[in-house]
């Protein structure tokens, strides 16, 4: 039985408070702490992990197996670590979590993550195996990959306009569909987008460091440059973690707002530097184009996700 989160908590001596939030562990989608209101007028929330509960007897009330002085020694919470499950999509968490009404806060991702030293084995195992099967399989490969080795599309793409971006360092976000082919395949209609910010001087200078930027074609040719005098400034659509489609959301931690990437937790600044997260490199820059007549036009650049440096894909 999972409590409510007004439910009444006591230890093994008195009761300590009442039940004001649980935090949730994004991967197991399980309740790794619940959290404790302390009575009084102080505020004050203790963060008990979860195997702390001895028993929930009713919807009203939790059991914890320690005694009052011990409650007394969990930390306090910090709220400012998580956010809310309004600010994040976990797929399924209502298929094991069933508790309401109230916040169920996540916590913040940790920039690294060590590889275990099982898992480091398995890859390597993995990698030798891909190896010897590569010769193989190479014929069949470069038959394959023949499309893939076609220049670049360096296509000019008609998104919208720059009247619906009113205020500065503000993400503003532009759909469009556009046809893809890959490989062999028929060709198909996908929908994209792209953020605009309409840049102050400062995020300028953070997003190109006082430097025009140079697009390239296949053959190391300038096709663009983004000027870094011109405001606006236009990013992919794509997480650079694992290729998510993120979002512009305002939290307590970022009242003026940040991208936030639902998916892994990964938090960019309105120049798309890396805040927190999992991400391994900054939000992707396009080719961009104002006219004057304010319409914005793209060249649909993308780069390969999950890597610290760009690689630029078909």
């Amino acid at each position: 039985m999972q409590p409510q989160l007004t439910a009444k908590t006591r230890c093994s001596d008195r009761e300590v408070g009442k039940i004001s939030k649980v935090i949730v562990d994004p991967l197991s989608r399980e309740i790794s702490h619940v959290v404790v209101r302390e009575p009084g007028g102080q505020e004050i929330h203790r963060q008990v992990p979860i195997e702390q509960v001895q028993e929930v007897p009713n919807e009203e009330e939790v059991v914890l197996r320690c005694s009052s002085l011990e409650f007394g020694q969990f930390p306090i919470l910090d709220r400012d670590a998580f956010v809310t499950i309004h600010d994040v999509e976990i797929a399924h968490l209502e298929d094991n979590l069933h508790v309401e009404p109230g916040e169920i806060l996540v916590p913040y991702p940790r920039l690294e993550h060590p590889l275990p030293r099982r898992s480091f084995f398995a890859n390597m195992t993995h990698a030798i195996g891909t190896l010897i099967a590569l010769p193989l399989a190479f014929p069949v490969l470069k038959y394959l990959m023949q499309p893939m080795y076609k220049p670049y599309d360096n296509s000019w793409f008609k998104v919208g306009n720059v009247k619906k971006v009113r205020k500065e360092n503000i993400g503003y976000q532009f759909k469009f569909t556009r046809g893809f082919k890959e490989a062999f395949m028929p060709e198909q209609q996908i929908e994209k987008n792209i953020w605009v910010v309409k840049a102050t001087e400062e995020v300028r200078k953070a997003v190109y460091g006082g430097k025009d930027k140079k697009f390239h074609d296949n053959k190391g040719n300038v096709v663009w440059v983004n000027k870094a005098n011109v405001p606006y400034i236009g990013f992919s659509g794509k997480c650079p973690h694992l290729g998510c489609g993120y979002k512009w959301r305002r939290t307590k931690n970022f009242p003026n707002g940040v991208f936030l990437c639902p998916c892994h937790l990964s938090i960019y600044d309105e120049a798309g530097k890396v805040v927190d997260g999992p991400a391994p490199r900054a939000l992707d820059v396009l080719p961009m184009e104002v006219n004057a007549a304010g319409d914005v036009k793209i060249i649909d650049v993308e780069y390969k996700a999950g890597v610290k440096n760009q690689i630029r894909l078909l």
